[in-house]
């Protein structure tokens, strides 16, 4: 069985940086299996899952990301994974949650914090903020998919998410 890993990495954004940092997988005989990557301000940021049938490759991969940033200012991370435990199978629907208005500081951290408080499970959050064309003000707009218990019916969470709009001044509208 392989061991699974994740590595987060970030570096300048140049040309190359994706290359590098999957050299380093490639090189190492590692099977890239889902990644994630993005932009944030000037800086190109991954997050991979990855494995490797190698049992001793912990220490050969944490020696390649310390070169990785000193040859390339890429600072990058490797975590490994325990292999999934059985977890109690839950039935869930999901959804996915839009919020708009201007931008302020707790946006993030209220309504993740309420989701939690409500058992919902972010599976995705994507977020950015930019100046609106119309006032210049900075508009923050973030979308989340969220895995929302059976029991606990939309119209209920629709309604207890317009308390959290409302504390905010913000728009949240809910795609089932």
């Amino acid at each position: 069985m392989a061991n699974r890993y994740i590595m987060t990495a970030f570096g300048k954004d140049r040309a190359g940086i994706v290359a590098d940092v999957t050299r380093l997988l490639y090189e190492n005989d590692c099977n890239l299996e889902d990644t994630t990557m993005s932009m944030l301000a000037d800086e190109f940021t991954l997050s991979l899952l990855f494995s490797s049938q190698k049992t001793d490759i912990d220490e050969q991969l944490t020696k390649e990301c310390r070169r990785l940033e000193l040859d390339k200012g890429i600072s990058a991370f490797i975590r490994p994974l325990q292999p999934a435990q059985a977890r109690e199978q839950k039935n869930y629907k999901t959804c996915t949650l839009h919020i708009e208005g201007l931008d302020q500081a707790g946006i993030v951290y209220k309504t993740s914090q309420f989701l939690a408080d409500q058992q919902l499970n972010i599976i995705q959050l994507e977020s950015n903020a930019e100046a609106s064309p119309q006032s210049g003000a900075t508009i923050y707009s973030m979308t989340i998919h969220v895995q929302v218990p059976e029991e606990l019916p939309f119209d209920q969470l629709e309604e207890e998410l317009s308390a959290v709009a409302d504390e905010l001044h913000v728009d949240i509208t809910m795609e089932r």
